[in-house]
């Protein structure tokens, strides 16, 4: 499944209303942790590409085949194509900057993440595990409320919407 993206701010919201719907016809609900946490990946580097390069993008999602409530152990890839061969470089900030968390989220909560050149640009992509709850094992999640704190970030929240 994969959504071209336009190179304008504005395309970051129907990337995420796209991931949405195409989540919940795999079989994961609006309301897991996990669904929040993969909303907000998809959210940053689709905003990424589109403010970094300037240029469109193509945003894809890899879902597990029959994705279900209890599917244990299986994984969700979002892969992000630019056309931009820049690397991606997590930045150092203070707390008063605006932006320049992105790539800093992506490694907090994906369990994996990297990229690759291709072509003339390059891809970025980033995978979740999904995990049962319960016997000790702990989902992918945001915290309460759809907010997602990370380490070194305090004072800070980053809302799904």
């Amino acid at each position: 499944m994969q959504l071209e993206v336009r190179p304008d701010p504005s395309e970051v919201g129907r990337a995420r209303r796209w991931a949405r719907s195409r989540l919940a016809g795999s079989g994961i609900q609006a309301d897991e942790p996990i669904a929040e946490t993969l909303v907000l990946l998809v959210s940053e580097l689709i905003t990424n590409a589109v403010v970094h390069t300037g240029r469109s993008a193509v945003l894809r999602l890899v879902l597990p085949p029959e994705v279900t409530g209890d599917a244990e152990g299986a994984t969700v890839r979002i892969e992000v194509d630019d056309a931009s061969d820049r690397a991606p470089v997590p930045r150092c900030v203070n707390g008063e900057a605006t932006g320049g968390r992105g790539l800093a989220l992506v490694d907090g909560l994906a369990d994996r993440w990297g990229w690759s050149r291709e072509g003339t640009g390059k891809r970025i992509w980033c995978e979740l595990d999904r995990c049962a709850e319960g016997e000790g094992a702990a989902p992918v999640c945001a915290s309460e409320g759809g907010t997602v704190a990370l380490e070194g970030y305090e004072g800070y929240a980053y809302e799904v919407v």
